[in-house]
């Protein structure tokens, strides 16, 4: 049981932020196969506090809750509920591609990433926006995600291109595992931009990632053309597209931590090295190498100017997520081999 916990009749109190917070069922088990409970995750997330608030501070963020543990029921909470919450539980507006709205937790302190690890909340996925502007993302990021027949050694070669092409442009990159066998480097940029333009430079960085190793990264949307490379997804930079956040557990056996690194580390660690029971060990010991990633925000016009380039050779949009309304630009949105077909 943490420090400045208790027990009584309704569960475990902790204290987070200054505020009390029930946990109930503490003993339940939310990861079976290492017998980790619904405590020792709450206890994980006050232990990364200063990290996971880093990533998720004045963010919108939507919940990938598992009530009953991971293996049981799953869903994503996109809305807080308007009845059961605590009075200071904060929330920012959003609007998906629909052009429905939510109010999805905010988390401003420590208290509500708590909060959110008692209702079940395993995985947090963070919008790339604060909610001083939700239409403006002020984070790029390159997601390196290994296809079948590569894995994370793939992506750590990969990141290597991209932290080299960081550095022709001024840029500073911050990578993290992914949690399994991808590699996650976030860039902070200036919040002027709509969503649709971040897309635009996040493809234009994609390409030339692709121009520079060919034989290992791909760029194709769908999966019937990747081969065994590794796809720089690019739509993750579109609307109500997130991924896992910084120290965020993921939902596999291991009970691994999406985990910052830093440049030098990332050839010689392995995804499993970082899990719940290890992280904030490595936390107290190190610190965190994403601390200084709100020191500079970076400006994406070469990018666009990329985007520009690259559009005057015949190298325009590329397809939309699939549950997204036809895009101005956007080329068809077939599967190639459905496109042959019926042709």
């Amino acid at each position: 049981m943490a420090a400045g916990s208790a027990v009584n009749k309704s569960g475990v109190q902790v204290q987070a932020a200054g505020r009390d917070v029930r946990v109930s069922s503490p003993d339940k088990i939310y990861f079976p196969d290492r017998g980790f409970t619904k405590l020792d995750v709450v206890n994980y997330y006050l232990a990364v506090g200063d990290g996971i608030l880093r990533a998720l501070r004045e963010r919108p963020t939507t919940l990938q809750r598992f009530p009953e543990g991971v293996g049981g029921e799953m869903f994503f909470q996109k809305r807080v509920p308007q009845r059961g919450v605590p009075p200071w539980l904060e929330t920012a507006e959003i609007a998906f591609p629909s052009g429905r709205k939510a109010d999805e937790l905010c988390p401003v302190d420590l208290a509500h990433v708590a909060w959110a690890a008692q209702m079940g909340t395993i995985v947090f996925h963070p919008w790339p926006v604060r909610r001083s502007d939700v239409d403006r993302p002020d984070e790029l990021r390159i997601d390196l995600d290994p296809q079948p027949g590569t894995d994370f050694a793939d992506a750590v070669a990969v990141a290597a291109e991209v932290r080299a092409i960081l550095d022709e442009l001024g840029w500073v990159g911050y990578p993290k595992t992914s949690g399994g066998r991808g590699v996650h480097i976030y860039i902070r940029i200036k919040s002027e931009w709509t969503f649709v333009e971040v897309r635009r430079a996040a493809i234009a960085l994609a390409r030339e990632i692709e121009r520079r190793r060919p034989d290992l990264v791909t760029t194709k949307w769908w999966k019937e053309e990747r081969g065994s490379k590794v796809f720089v997804d690019y739509n993750q930079m579109a609307r109500d597209r997130t991924i896992a956040c910084a120290y965020s557990l993921r939902a596999n056996a291991r009970a691994t931590a999406s985990t910052p690194v830093t440049w030098d580390e990332l050839p010689d660690v392995e995804p499993d090295d970082f899990d719940l029971r290890t992280v904030p060990d490595r936390v107290a010991k190190l610190g965190d190498p994403h601390a200084a990633i709100d020191d500079v925000a970076h400006d994406i016009a070469p990018l666009l100017e990329w985007a520009e380039r690259d559009a005057g050779t015949g190298d325009g949009d590329l397809p939309y997520p699939p549950d997204y309304p036809k895009m101005p630009g956007e080329p068809k949105r077939v599967q190639p081999s459905r496109a042959r077909a019926e042709d």
